[in-house]
């Protein structure tokens, strides 16, 4: 190999190092900026009925491949709801005064922070070569939900919201041997996190 093959063999390396970097620092800028969680909030559109008394609280409808995550997030609004209301809270509808219905409408975990570690080979041909190996180290899942609460004679929509949208980080061991999946404590916390804001600005608007 020519001493120009090897110099643009090293030049190509360097810009896809360059590109690695720059590629781990949008992404974790766009982490740390957009928080571990956030929502949109949705809108009071009637009066909560005064006789109001027990909410159901049905199963999320899961329009994801993400398995059980539907689960996860009703016990935690069931949960909220019970912890911080005076409402009781049923599974279904037939006697409840209001029904809360929510959707999960995407889910989506991509890379977002990689380890980029260098190594030097050296063989006859080619003295010496550095390559960079990029791993991922962080994920970030996000979780898109809509939900609505209605009054069940009526039909009146008393609260409503398509643009409830959480994100969380979770790292990735390296190391095989002490693997663990930290997707599931993510989605935990999450779900928690919908929870709060939901019930939140369900009491909030009222």
């Amino acid at each position: 190999m020519s001493a120009g093959t090897i110099c643009d063999f090293g030049f190509r390396i360097s810009n896809l190092k360059f590109g690695i970097v720059l590629l781990c620092a949008g992404m974790a800028a766009a982490i740390f900026s957009g928080g571990c969680g956030y929502h949109v909030g949705g809108a009071a559109v009637a009066q909560l009925p005064p006789g109001l008394k027990v909410i159901a609280v049905p199963s999320l409808k899961n329009d994801t491949p993400r398995y059980r995550i539907e689960q996860r997030m009703t016990e935690a609004v069931v949960h909220e709801f019970i912890a911080r209301t005076k409402y009781r809270i049923v599974p279904n509808e037939e006697s409840a005064d209001a029904v809360l219905h929510g959707e999960i409408t995407s889910f989506e975990a991509i890379p977002a922070v990689f380890d980029t570690t260098a190594s030097t080979t050296t063989s006859t041909a080619i003295p010496s070569v550095t390559t960079t190996t990029a791993r991922a180290t962080t994920m970030l899942v996000s979780v898109h939900l809509k939900v609505s609460l209605e009054d069940r004679e009526t039909k009146k929509v008393l609260y409503k919201s398509d643009d409830y949208l959480f994100r969380q980080p979770y790292e990735i061991s390296t190391d095989p041997s002490r693997f663990f999946d930290e997707q599931g404590p993510a989605l935990e916390r999450m779900s928690r996190d919908f929870a709060s804001r939901l019930v939140a600005d369900i009491l909030e608007n009222f």
